[in-house]
């Protein structure tokens, strides 16, 4: 298998992602340090924050070569990228943060959800004997009950983007990472306001963009969160709070796919996989492709897959 490195610019890095995102070819699970991961064509593609893209595959160099960029010389990978360290205060999983995440973003099917939670420090005790974690490791039915007891018990807020307000977003030049942290920045202001006038010691964002770009896209924002806000990979591990956004925004997610799958009388599946393409060219041999913007990121290559069909 052929392993093959970029260097890139932040803009660059940018503009080979969107590249992806517009092929509907984004994959929902990333490697520790990670911006995007996308599969084409037989290549995996990961672009890092430190300004690296890796293409692995058979043909990788084809892959890569689609990139002309003048500081981006190609080489040979060697090593695999290091972990992003993570300047977090000491002691952080004890003490009392706003955490946020977000579902949705590669699955082709589905809403746009970001939440964003308060746990305080005296809270940790009991939301870990739940068996709060990562909601990558929790079944569905876990996820849901979890939920139910979640918001019930800690302040929490949830957005919410239907995909035709998604579809009509992105069309307008809405790319998906800006539009997560006005999403997320939006949401940590509300539970902010909620919990007034208790105080909390930090914000930690799941990260999926560096933190200057994530502040360049709220800065038009009216309520910009900035204060003690941290980013980090993996944030789930890093502190309950954000695992409780993961779970509240996964749950809400589910029961929304659930919804959407009764109004259309067929299982929407989850990802953007070969049966999603099939399920979608069958909504428009029934209904017609307009009715695609209803319940589909129509921007992703399973649009014209699907078409095929």
């Amino acid at each position: 298998m052929t392993n093959i490195v970029k260097i890139v610019s932040e803009k660059e890095l940018h503009t080979i992602m969107e590249y992806y995102e517009k092929q509907g070819a984004l994959l929902a699970k990333l490697p520790p340090g990670a911006l995007f991961s996308a599969k084409v064509n037989n290549v995996t593609i990961t672009g890092y924050r430190s300004k690296k893209v890796m293409f692995q595959g058979q043909y990788a160099t084809q892959e890569a070569n689609k990139f002309q960029f003048q500081d981006a010389p190609v080489t040979k990978a060697k090593k695999q990228v290091k972990k992003q360290k993570h300047d977090l205060p000491p002691q952080f999983q004890t003490l009392s943060v706003i955490g946020s995440d977000e579902v949705g973003t590669g699955d082709y099917f589905g809403p746009f959800i970001v939440a964003s939670a308060f746990c305080a420090s005296d809270k940790l005790p009991y939301l870990a004997s739940l068996g709060v974690k990562d909601s990558k490791q929790l079944s569905d039915d876990t996820i849901i009950k979890l939920a139910r007891t979640l918001t019930k018990e800690i302040p929490y807020s949830l957005l919410v983007v239907p995909n035709e307000k998604y579809n009509a977003l992105h069309e307008k030049g809405m790319n998906q990472v800006k539009l997560k942290a006005i999403l997320h920045n939006q949401a940590l202001y509300l539970t902010r306001e909620k919990i007034k006038p208790q105080s909390y010691d930090a914000i930690l964002i799941d990260q999926f963009v560096k933190k200057e770009t994530y502040f360049s896209y709220i800065n038009k924002e009216t309520h910009q969160v900035k204060e003690r806000v941290y980013f980090a990979t993996k944030g789930e591990s890093r502190h309950l709070a954000v695992a409780c956004a993961s779970i509240i925004a996964r749950a809400a997610f589910l029961q929304r796919m659930d919804q959407l799958s009764k109004q259309l009388g067929i299982t929407l599946p989850k990802g953007a996989g070969k049966n999603v393409d099939q399920v979608a060219s069958h909504i428009i041999r029934t209904h017609g492709e307009k009715t695609l913007r209803q319940y589909a990121k129509i921007h992703f290559a399973n649009t014209e897959k699907a078409k095929q069909l």
